[in-house]
């Protein structure tokens, strides 16, 4: 009797392991099939425009032919003025510096070839002087000055259209070159079912 009981006993609690194992395994079982197989959450490069590679030389052949136009292409506005009051200065001097030497060459050539009734005879008023206002040497000088101021003009408005060229092509560069942080670093999360466990980790993603 008391085997009897006993041999009960255990079937019964064997019976109440098994239930107990089958519920755990039911109701684990919608959640792990919830689950997706992968999930993978990693850099993603959104294009909004395809990028044209001709871009940067269209750029600045436009700036080339008309400064200020490279500038207009790239929908940088604000930068014409900026070009052209450049260009304006150095032109201004160029110009100015170029009438100041003509006037000291031509007075100069006067002198040489032996005539008094150059500019620098007169004064303020136009009364003739008996004495020029500026000496042969002087005017030599100032001719050689002007000269020099001349070309330094001209060489930086040289540099300033250079210049105007070079910022509609980087410009131009820069307006298609990808800064989103997500191409840098961006997490990464995926379930192994062999296991069952979870791997997190960091994607790093360099693009050339």
């Amino acid at each position: 009797m008391l085997n009897k009981n006993l041999i009960l006993s255990l079937l019964f609690l064997c019976f109440s392991f098994s239930l107990i194992a089958q519920t755990d395994k039911s109701e684990d079982k919608p959640e792990q099939e919830k689950l997706p197989k992968e999930v993978v959450i990693d850099s993603v490069i959104k294009i909004s425009k395809p990028i044209d590679p001709l871009r940067p030389a269209k750029a600045a052949f436009f700036s080339a032919i008309l400064p200020g136009l490279g500038q207009v292409y790239n929908k940088k506005y604000w930068k014409v003025p900026i070009v052209y009051a450049a260009l304006g200065t150095g032109l201004y001097f160029y110009i100015d510096n170029n009438k100041q030497y003509n006037r000291y060459r031509d007075a100069y050539k006067s002198r040489l070839a032996g005539f008094t009734n150059d500019e620098f005879y007169y004064d303020t008023d136009g009364t003739l002087l008996d004495e020029p206002r500026i000496s042969t040497d002087n005017l030599e000088t100032a001719q050689d000055f002007y000269k020099q101021q001349k070309e330094i003009s001209l060489l930086v408005t040289i540099g300033l259209y250079a210049l105007n060229i070079i910022d509609a092509n980087v410009d131009a560069h820069l307006m298609q070159y990808n800064v989103d942080e997500n191409l840098s670093l961006a997490p990464h999360y995926e379930f192994n079912e062999i296991n069952a466990t979870n791997n997190l980790g960091l994607t790093l993603n360099f693009k050339f």
